[in-house]
This record gives structure tokens, C-alpha cells and sequence, in this order.
């Protein structure tokens, strides 16, 4: 009887070693550690370079690409029981792409907010009709319709960094999209940084609170010297 009350006491203790070893979050920086955030640990990383390929349109291997790989530092994290960098723009579980890029001089000298807004996705009048206008003139379905704006705040941080945080609608094929985007120009003009959250409009709704609570955590640091 001792031994097994012994044995069911250790056992428990492994149990309970077990669930506190196993932290609630993942905590993230970017590459140069200026930027910080966490999502929960039900979240699986995943490496973010072919979302980049993607957006820049770039070849893998071409000094364009080498170039980006210098100035954005990236990554993703994906909800769904299958994880995917696909799920950024379709998805019925949460999904979250955040980057940090470096400005070149040209890009410093026409950063605006209406510039931070479209970073990621065309969210403006004119980029929207600029994307629609393009692939007509390539041939091709867009693949973003029926834009519905939700939200639109503008953010005043601390020693001058600035930006915005906008909230919008949609519809990638048969399903409606919810993208919640959060862009950040540091006081030096000098890195944008960037998270964006998607999931499916129902499923958008439904867990609003808890996006919140993730894009809450989405800081510039301030480092020593």
C-alpha cells in the first residue's frame, strides 16, 4: 500500500512538473531585437520566407531577394491542427504574419500613413483600384473583392514613433476574410514593423477579444546605449 501511495505521489508530481514546464506563450523578437511580441503557445511557428517570395514577387534567386532577406526579418504563426504559410490569406483558424523591414532612403522619404495602411494588403482607395487595374490589364481574377473597411485608428507612441491600426473585410473566393493590420514607423522614419491577424469573418467575430489581446503586445523596444 505504501509503495503504490509512493508511486501515485510521484506520479503526480511528474504531471504537475510536466504542465509548468510548458510556458502559456511563445515570445517573439525580430532579428535585431527592436520589436517584441507574444502569441499564445497554441500557435505553430512557421517559417515565413515563402509569404515573402509572395508579397515582393521576387525570385528566390535573384539580388532583389537577396537584398530583402538583408532588410525584412519575418515570421508566422498558424492555429489550424494543419499549419500553413497558405492560411495567411484563407483560413478558418487564426493566423499571424509579422515583419520588420528596414527602409531604404526612397522608401524613408514617401513613408505616410495611407503608405503604412497598404503595407501588407491593398487597403486605400487608390492602391485598391491601382490592384484591381493591374490584374485586369494582366488577365487575370483579382484575388481580393468586396473591400469593407471595419476600423481605422491611428496611433501616437511613445517618443515619436507613429502609426496605424486598421481592420477590414475580404472576400478571397467563396469565404470573407477578416484581416486586423497594425503598422509602426519608429521615430528614426528608419523600420516599419508590422503584425497582421486573419482568420475567416465568423471565426473573426467570435474571438475578437483574444486578437486584441495579441496585437496589445506588439511593442517597439528601446535598447540600451
Amino acid at each position: 500500500m505504501e509503495r503504490t501511495r509512493a508511486w501515485i505521489a510521484l506520479m503526480a508530481a511528474i504531471v504537475m512538473l510536466s504542465a509548468c514546464g510548458q510556458p502559456d506563450f511563445t515570445y517573439v523578437r525580430d532579428r535585431e531585437g527592436t520589436t517584441y511580441f507574444k502569441v499564445p503557445s497554441s500557435f505553430s511557428q512557421l517559417n515565413a520566407y515563402p509569404i515573402e517570395l509572395s508579397l515582393s514577387g521576387d525570385h528566390p534567386n535573384s539580388e532583389a531577394a537577396r537584398l530583402r532577406r538583408e532588410r525584412v526579418w519575418s515570421t508566422a504563426f498558424d492555429q489550424s491542427a494543419r499549419p500553413s504559410v497558405a492560411h495567411l490569406l484563407s483560413s478558418t483558424d487564426p493566423f499571424i504574419y509579422a515583419t520588420v523591414h528596414k527602409l531604404t532612403d526612397e522608401q524613408r522619404d514617401g513613408m505616410s500613413l495611407d503608405r503604412l495602411r497598404d503595407f501588407v494588403l491593398p487597403v486605400t482607395a487608390q492602391i485598391r483600384a491601382l490592384y484591381l487595374s493591374n490584374a485586369t490589364e494582366a488577365g487575370r481574377q483579382p484575388l481580393f473583392s468586396r473591400f469593407e473597411p471595419i476600423s481605422d485608428q491611428i496611433l501616437q507612441l511613445d517618443r515619436g514613433a507613429r502609426g496605424v491600426r486598421v481592420r477590414f473585410n475580404y472576400q478571397i473566393g467563396g469565404d470573407v476574410q477578416t484581416f486586423d493590420h497594425t503598422a509602426i514607423l519608429d521615430e528614426q522614419g528608419a523600420t516599419v514593423s508590422v503584425m497582421l491577424i486573419g482568420c475567416q469573418a465568423i471565426c473573426f467575430r467570435a474571438r475578437a477579444a483574444e486578437f486584441d489581446k495579441i496585437e496589445q503586445t506588439f511593442k517597439l523596444l528601446r535598447l540600451p546605449g
